[in-house]
């Protein structure tokens, strides 16, 4: 006689699915997640619910588990392996995320989690989807060994292959330290959330003391603060979990869904014509009286809103977004109120990489010049200026689309070509009255070009002001490069914004051909 198995109904079937999605849904349990909570830090899936508009998320690999079976990790399952994944829409926009759940096995990543976020990476490249990572982890899953360091190769692999072809952000939402911290450093742009649960760094206090004799917090060696203020690494600082979805997403705003694709048009009702007033006095034609150029960025671009990338780092060069007649822009420009606007390593640094993000997402760049040239000194040299300077010659050369640059005041020596001339590519250079285009300055001009003659003078102090007066008439202007074909027009300040957007239309459906090659060695 034939024994029948009787299956049971879809009720029980669907029963038990929703059991098991409760139980992944969970995490590591209601005891770890208020145990997160009591940390003042969101779960992995809260974190998702604010980014995404409501009831969009799909999730991907929600029953996921380890593979691995050494330390009794073969004994309980994990489903979602410490990690959430999935895309679902952001204000009406396909974007793929990755949530670190440090509730579920701390966050640790190895094999099956690593895949996972593989999968996010795979199906963001096939649509041309941005991608946003949530990092709160505990590292690599000691217990997995070596498998979880390749995990981490298959990750920062994914990374490299969308870098340049879909935007990628990262929020650090939690620890990161040692292999963790280079996922983030290899996308666009971090945010971090300040508080003393969100730290990252290479090698974390205990041993930085044992090596070093360094006494130094969590805080001090890797903090919001001090990643935005000290190393560069952190473009924005959250002052908590919210914010930093909110300003995720307006940064998503700003950005195209891949390079294939324009940055997104928005009607901000502010007129292309709009004159920009009251500009002339932000500006001060006495050059060695600072001022802020992000006054005259406010009034430059759309309703006064420009989005500020790595705010609190070299702040003598200000790089960031805004719209200009409602198109998208990035800004380079020099900023005195902070070392004079002299370009120096971390500036060089901040701006190239700034022009390389926005030259791969077809975001046209202004650049706004006041520099009395590169930084000079030992410290300078000996830490690589030459190099660094570099950097922001290569990106602007290297650079297709749209370029416009505006010199508001100085532009003196190799920082004037870097801040991006005719010859190294940028499509319109326009100038203030107030523009002064030399060598360099006044006075080392001088000195350089009359020493035999100061040398030999009863009155060399009156000689050299003398002397200064005809090269400011010279060059204290715009009219002489002008007369070059250096500067393609003068203009009046209040003109500028006008002036850039009809640039901008004109140049909108600009092509440039470049040689095939895999890839150029820029100075790293």
């Amino acid at each position: 006689m034939t024994a029948t198995f009787e299956k049971p109904d879809m009720s029980k079937l669907v029963e038990e699915l929703r059991a098991l999605k409760a139980k992944a849904y969970m995490g590591g349990g209601e005891e770890r997640v208020q145990a997160q909570h009591a940390k003042g830090k969101l779960t992995a899936r809260e974190r998702l619910n604010l980014l995404f508009d409501e009831g969009t998320f799909n999730e991907v690999m929600t029953f996921a588990t380890t593979k691995a079976t050494e330390f009794g990790l073969d004994k309980s399952k994990v489903y979602g392996d410490g990690v959430v994944t999935g895309w679902g829409q952001v204000e009406g926009r396909t974007v793929f995320a990755f949530a670190q759940d440090f509730t579920s096995i701390g966050g640790t990543l190895g094999e099956t989690h690593a895949s996972k976020i593989a999968k996010v990476y795979e199906l963001a490249l096939k649509v041309g989807a941005p991608v946003v990572g949530i990092n709160d982890s505990g590292g690599a899953r000691i217990q997995e060994g070596a498998v979880a360091l390749e995990g981490y190769g298959t990750v920062f692999k994914a990374n490299v292959m969308a870098s340049g072809v879909v935007p990628q952000i990262t929020i650090m939402a939690g620890p990161a330290a040692g292999g963790a911290v280079y996922s983030p450093a290899l996308t666009d742009f971090i945010i971090m959330i300040k508080g003393d649960a969100y730290y990252m760094f290479v090698t974390g206090p205990e041993i930085t003391k044992v090596v070093l004799g360094e006494d130094v917090s969590f805080q001090d060696l890797g903090g919001a603060v001090i990643h935005a203020t000290k190393s560069g690494v952190v473009h924005f600082i959250a002052e908590n979990e919210q914010d930093s979805i909110n300003i995720t997403k307006r940064l998503l705003s700003y950005l195209p869904s891949n390079n294939m694709e324009e940055p997104p048009f928005m009607d901000t009702g502010d007129p292309a014509d709009r004159e920009m007033k009251d500009v002339e006095s932000v500006v001060p034609t006495d050059t060695v009286k600072p001022f802020d150029m992000r006054e005259v960025i406010y009034r430059t671009v759309d309703n006064g809103e420009f989005m500020e990338v790595q705010k609190h780092w070299a702040q003598n060069m200000v790089v960031g977004f805004g719209r200009v007649a409602g198109n998208v822009v990035g800004i380079v420009a020099n900023n005195s109120a902070h070392l004079g606007a002299a370009i120096d390593i971390d500036a060089s640094d901040k701006a190239a990489r700034f022009i390389r993000f926005c030259d791969a997402f077809n975001i046209p760049l202004i650049s706004l010049v006041d520099t009395p040239g590169y930084m000079p000194g030992t410290d300078q040299e000996y830490k690589g200026i030459i190099r660094h300077g570099a950097k922001m010659l290569y990106a602007f050369a290297e650079a297709t689309v749209p370029k416009v640059t505006v010199v508001v005041r100085r532009s003196y020596g190799g920082a004037h070509i870097a801040m991006s001339i005719k010859s190294l590519g940028a499509d319109l250079i326009y100038a203030w009255p107030s523009a002064e285009i030399a060598v360099t300055g006044p006075e080392g001009a001088v000195r350089i070009l009359y020493r035999r003659e100061i040398q030999n003078s009863k009155s060399p102090d009156d000689l050299i002001k003398e002397r200064i007066a005809e090269y400011k008439k010279l060059f204290a202007n715009p009219y002489w490069a002008a007369e070059k074909g250096l500067i393609d027009d003068v203009i009046e300040p209040k003109d500028t914004r006008k002036v850039i957007a009809s640039a901008l239309k004109m140049l909108k459906n600009k092509r440039e051909f470049r040689y095939p090659k895999k890839h150029g060695n820029i100075p790293l």
